[in-house]
């Protein structure tokens, strides 16, 4: 019996010998069908980045921003980065694309050349040496059209706030705050007193949005058929039209109902009731202006913000436009390319 047992034992363990090892887990990169027994060699892909898709901000007819959040790059660097956008869900790289640099963290995507009227959907995508990972699906529709008679494109999300404020030296009485602004200034630095920045004679059409893209296409007609800050000579639009923003009914007046752009005389004459003619006697007067700077005209670039601080008049001056100026050491009024981006306070008419 003894020897039986013996035997028995010499045959198990010779079976238990001969299994064929390996890695027995199918996700594996080395995954053996064959093998019976698990050795610990399986590799494993590395997995994928983590992101976000950003919501659509200054969606315009043609153009929107959104972006995304890169918060883990799954163990292998991001190599590259973006959204993929179209007109149906779920797009991928295989639709059009941009590209946002590499690594982790947030960025920034502007899309341009949109269509009119148009839903889009959205994914923000990361690559790196495991693949490419998508970010949550966001959608958002442009705008019908810009310009005098459109729907005005809101930078913010909602119209200016109307409250009123009177000079008691001049007897106007004008909009509190900055067309775009979000409240009324508290300093000469207040962000949140900023607003928009438009090119003389342009409609709320998505172009005075801060972050908006650029187009170096100059405009044939008084309402560009996009929202772009157009770049690339001292007017957005050729030829030249010097009615654009003359009175209450001007054809691209931007102001509310019942309010304008001020004339050079009429911004003068509030620059004249300062108690000093510098950023101070602008915050103290009772329009509270700050100091928002301005978007240049050769690449849409933004210049002096929180320095300077420049309005503009319905004024015109040969090809140029006429504006008030001013900063910590002075203020005048002067003339100015029309394709340059400034704030804008509306008069009420």
């Amino acid at each position: 019996m003894n020897k039986i047992l013996f035997v028995l034992v010499v045959c198990s363990l010779a079976l238990t010998g001969c299994k064929k090892k390996g890695c027995m887990d199918p996700a594996a990169l080395n995954y053996d069908s064959k093998a019976k027994q698990e050795d610990g060699s399986c590799e494993f892909p590395p997995p994928d980045a983590v992101l976000t898709t950003t919501s659509a901000s200054n969606v315009t007819t043609a153009s929107a921003t959104l972006g995304g959040n890169i918060t883990a790059n799954g163990g292998s660097t991001v190599t590259q980065r973006g959204v993929c956008y179209g007109t149906s869900t779920n797009p991928t790289t295989a639709n059009t694309t941009t590209n946002d640099g590499s690594g982790t963290g947030s960025f920034i995507s502007n899309l341009a050349g949109l269509t009119a009227s148009t839903t889009y959907y959205v994914r923000a995508y990361a690559t790196n040496s495991a693949g490419t990972a998508y970010g949550n699906e966001v959608s958002f529709t442009t705008t019908a059209g810009g310009g005098g008679g459109g729907s005005p494109v809101y930078c913010n999300g909602s119209p200016t706030t109307i409250v009123d404020v009177t000079n008691p030296t001049t007897g106007a009485i004008w909009m509190d705050r900055n067309l775009g602004a979000t409240q009324a200034a508290t300093s000469s630095t207040d962000v949140d007193a900023y607003g928009d920045l438009y090119q003389w004679g342009r409609f709320s059409d998505g172009h005075q949005c801060r972050t908006s893209a650029t187009n170096s296409t100059l405009s044939s007609t008084d309402q560009p058929a996009h929202g772009d800050f157009i770049i690339g000579a001292i007017d957005w639009r050729s030829p030249q039209n010097d009615n654009l923003w003359q009175g209450v009914n001007g054809i691209n007046n931007p102001c509310p109902s019942g309010y304008r752009i001020p004339t050079d005389t009429e911004l003068d004459a509030e620059r004249l009731s300062w108690s000093s003619n510098a950023s101070t006697g602008a915050l103290a007067s009772p329009l509270k202006l700050p100091m928002a700077g301005y978007r240049d005209d050769s690449n849409g670039s933004l210049n002096l913000v929180g320095a300077f601080g420049l309005y503009w008049s319905s004024t015109v001056s040969g090809a140029s436009a006429r504006r008030l100026n001013f900063g910590s050491s002075g203020a005048d009024m002067d003339g100015y390319d029309r394709a340059n981006g400034t704030s804008v306070r509306c008069l009420k008419d």
